[in-house]
């Protein structure tokens, strides 16, 4: 279990995970495939799923089963609320 300052430095570590995040934060309640999260974000599929894999180890955001898998951005973490009502204000999203 991560402390709070390195869940915050691996989940904010790189561009590429503020991009998703901004994504999914946006339609807090859709679920997105890896294909349209890397079109959303221009991100390579290589670091996309390094991104992905690293956000949903920290429980930032939550990989469904479907087929193909898809992600949605974890409200119920209060990290993740605090840090969409930041993006909110500083009108990230």
């Amino acid at each position: 279990m991560l402390n709070t300052d390195e869940e915050l430095e691996a989940g904010l570590g790189s561009i590429g995970k503020l991009r998703i995040m901004r994504v999914l934060a946006r339609r807090k309640d859709e679920a997105y495939t890896k294909y349209a999260l890397e079109r959303a974000t221009g991100l390579k599929p290589v670091d996309m799923r390094n991104d992905l894999k690293t956000l949903t180890q920290i429980n930032w955001v939550k990989e469904y089963p479907y087929r193909p898998k898809k992600y949605r951005i974890n409200t119920d973490n209060p990290t993740v609320s605090h840090l969409t009502d930041f993006f909110i204000k500083a009108r990230y999203v």
